[in-house]
């Protein structure tokens, strides 16, 4: 269990605090986890391990699995290849509609993500992408607004493109997409590699796509505890998500380009945790405290941006990158990180192995008076994958981990009191995917996840749905 330490100050920002857990008092507003229903949407989805990780299942997508309009949507690669989208109403059975278009590649950063225009109610669907031109492909107007009244077949979609809609945005990777308070459509994005490349955005609006551009940086010099300073880097976010207030918050790590840093060439060069905002729809970004600190299009958040650092940690822990943040009904962002704590070792030599074996997952809480907190959750992953972060209705908190597990810890107790609240029997390979916006609207989770195989052998890939609360 952690320790109570006093806040300290880095780089202007009230750094996280890591506190003591704190038991649970029968005043405080129970968590709970009913699974309702789980049901089958390939029985032999496509199935490769890369980057420990399944192509179906990737924690990046943020939006593999989502609802809209009464409809739930879920999208993934079949056996052959094909990509594949699924949509059913309420419990109906799920209707299939497969894509003229084909993996190229084994490799699980290529997911499908999808998102929805809600000015023509289309959607939109950015797929098979690492380091290339994504694949794009949009339905006509009103398919997802008005889903009764739509076909769900091949002919509803537009051919599959190379630009969004002649937009090129260059070679791409991790297409995330969000929609604006104002109900503009946007896609997140990275150009460049890892260790050297930036976070992007473009805009949908009026039926037509535009680039805002770059807002984070590859460059600046940082140094390691062992003297040896990197030059290019990349910004790994946790989410990049509107809160109901319609700001825009981001939560992320960096990763150095230059291996040279590490202690050891068998550990992973991510450091600290860092946390800017926006209050113009990505356009201006602000520290933790308020200050402008970047433009999109113009000077980036770079990793000598002040004030920006919540959560300092060095190299040497095997920070995750790309794990999950969430924000509550108060407008406040939440994230989940994970990495071996220092009294486990101070200098990670064999990733997976040391992730696996003494890795720890920590909640990282934010107040409205600006100061972040860090609790260690007392269930470890027991895994090298990420963990998603969502809230019910009632700002209670629910870490859905590797191979489904769900911890949850209640709002009343400051999410002090976490617990196991279900223990899987889904067979899950590892990573799952979550539908956060059916959560919000009838307080379940639909857990999209596939089931353990070997080698290249197809698999199930299933939704399974969580009352809570």
């Amino acid at each position: 269990m952690a320790t109570k330490k006093a806040p300290s100050r880095v780089l202007g920002v009230l750094a996280a605090a890591v506190l003591p857990l704190v038991p649970a008092t029968p005043a405080e507003a129970a968590v709970s986890v009913v699974k309702i229903a789980d049901t089958q949407l390939d029985a032999k989805a496509l199935y490769f391990v890369s980057y420990d990780g399944l192509v179906n299942n990737d924690s990046f997508q943020q939006s593999g699995i989502f609802s809209y309009a009464g409809y739930q949507y879920a999208a993934w690669y079949t056996a052959d290849r094909s990509a594949v989208l699924a949509r059913r109403a309420g419990a109906e059975a799920w209707q299939t509609v497969v894509l003229p278009h084909k993996l190229t590649v084994n490799d699980s950063h290529n997911v499908i993500s999808m998102g929805v225009s809600p000015e023509d109610g289309r959607l939109h669907v950015a797929m098979d992408t690492h380091g290339n031109q994504v694949y794009y492909a949009e339905s006509v107007a009103g398919l997802v607004s008005a889903p009764a009244s739509h076909a769900w077949t091949s002919s509803a979609f537009g051919p599959v493109q190379r630009t969004l809609d002649g937009v090129d945005l260059g070679a791409i990777t991790y297409p995330q997409f969000v929609v604006t308070p104002e109900r503009r459509l946007q896609l997140s994005y990275r150009t460049g590699v890892s260790g050297n490349g930036v976070n992007e955005l473009a805009e949908y609006s009026a039926g037509s796509w535009r680039k805002l551009g770059k807002w984070s940086s590859a460059t600046g010099s940082w140094k390691s505890g062992n003297g040896v300073t990197s030059t290019t880097r990349n910004m790994y976010l946790h989410g990049i998500t509107y809160g109901p207030g319609g700001r825009l918050h981001a939560t992320f790590t960096w990763r150095e380009g230059d291996s040279g840093v590490l202690c050891n060439a068998g550990g992973l060069a991510n450091h600290d945790t860092g946390y800017v905002y926006s209050d113009d729809r990505g356009r201006t970004w602000r520290n933790n405290s308020g200050a402008v600190v970047a433009t999109t299009g113009g000077t980036p958040v770079s990793v000598s941006s002040p004030g920006t650092v919540v959560d300092p940690l060095g190299v040497d822990h095997a920070l995750m990158n790309q794990e999950s943040q969430a924000v509550d009904s108060a407008g406040q962002p939440h994230a989940v990180i994970s990495y071996v704590p220092g009294r486990f070792t101070q200098c990670v030599t064999n990733y997976a192995a040391q992730r696996k074996q003494y890795g720890r997952t920590f909640f990282l809480s934010r107040a409205a008076d600006g100061s972040w907190t860090k609790r260690e959750v007392p269930v470890a992953p027991e895994s090298t994958q990420r963990t998603k972060l969502v809230f019910d209705r009632d700002d209670n908190a629910y870490l859905v981990m590797p191979y489904g597990r769900i911890v949850a810890a209640t709002k009343a107790s400051g999410w002090t009191d976490w617990k196991t609240v279900y223990r899987p029997d889904l067979n899950a390979f590892g990573e799952v995917d979550v539908d956060d916006s059916r959560l919000a609207t009838d307080g379940v989770l639909s857990v999209m996840y596939q089931q353990v195989s070997s080698g290249t052998t197809p698999s199930p890939i299933r939704v399974a749905d969580f009352r809570l609360g």
